[in-house]
């Protein structure tokens, strides 16, 4: 897991153009996993089913929005 959430961190943070380390880019993959896994079964999908193309996706699109969410309440890059 840790392998995927540093993949899909830094892939999300390339898209957002966020300027974070490595342990951020970690957390925020993680942290995405949980959020994508929780906004793709809201929708009827699977979420993170292992270690997949499927499951990076859904951590990216999941840690997009944590960094998203991140910028709309402190009013800046996620840093």
């Amino acid at each position: 897991m840790i392998v995927l959430g540093a993949i899909a961190g830094f892939l999300a943070s390339y898209i957002m153009k966020s300027s974070t380390g490595i342990l951020m880019d970690i957390i925020l993959g993680i942290v995405g996993a949980l959020v994508g896994g929780m906004i793709f079964n809201l929708f009827g999908q699977s979420g993170v089913t292992g270690f997949n193309l499927w499951s990076i996706f859904v951590s990216v699109i999941g840690a997009v929005v944590v960094i998203g969410l991140a910028r709309m309440f402190t009013g800046r890059s996620v840093a």
